[in-house]
């Protein structure tokens, strides 16, 4: 009979062996992300990263979010693209260390409506940018923190 710790250590080292040998795609290695685009620190300098020239303000993309959150740790945000051929969402905080919280892909044919969480550090402006027919748009909220989610 094989004990706990043997097995562990025989399928730990399967999964290695998998990933190494390129088994288990770049979802599973989280590799192809593009570290220049969080590395940025406004919406503008986001959208000459992603290719664009610039963004429009625009009443068809809505951020669902609450006014006021009362633990900066877990905002819970939602961005609804009306836009046609959305592309891209973006979910930035303009305050954070690093403006860009996420950025979803969004295939052909799929709802525009993302929803996650993000971390705000104190009271600031969220922007939703939306890559929509090759063009550039955002929406901004302002969210009021109570308490703050990076160390506060």
């Amino acid at each position: 009979m094989h004990s706990r710790r043997d097995f562990l250590k025989t399928s730990g080292g399967l999964i290695g062996l998998l990933a190494a040998s390129g088994f288990l795609g770049p979802q599973a290695q989280a590799e192809d992300w593009n570290q220049v685009a969080f590395e940025t620190k406004k919406l503008e300098d986001l959208v000459k990263v992603l290719g664009g020239t610039g963004a429009q303000e625009s009443t068809d993309i809505a951020i669902v979010a609450p006014d006021i959150a009362e633990n900066g740790a877990v905002v819970p945000i939602g961005v609804v693209s009306k836009l046609g051929k959305t592309e891209a969402i973006a979910i930035l905080v303009e305050k954070n260390p690093n403006v860009l919280a996420a950025n979803f892909a969004i295939p052909e044919g799929t709802l525009p409506d993302v929803q996650t969480r993000v971390k705000m550090a104190q009271t600031s402006n969220v922007f939703a940018l939306v890559k929509a027919d090759g063009k550039f748009y955002y929406a901004a909220k302002e969210i009021k923190i109570t308490l703050g989610g990076c160390g506060g």
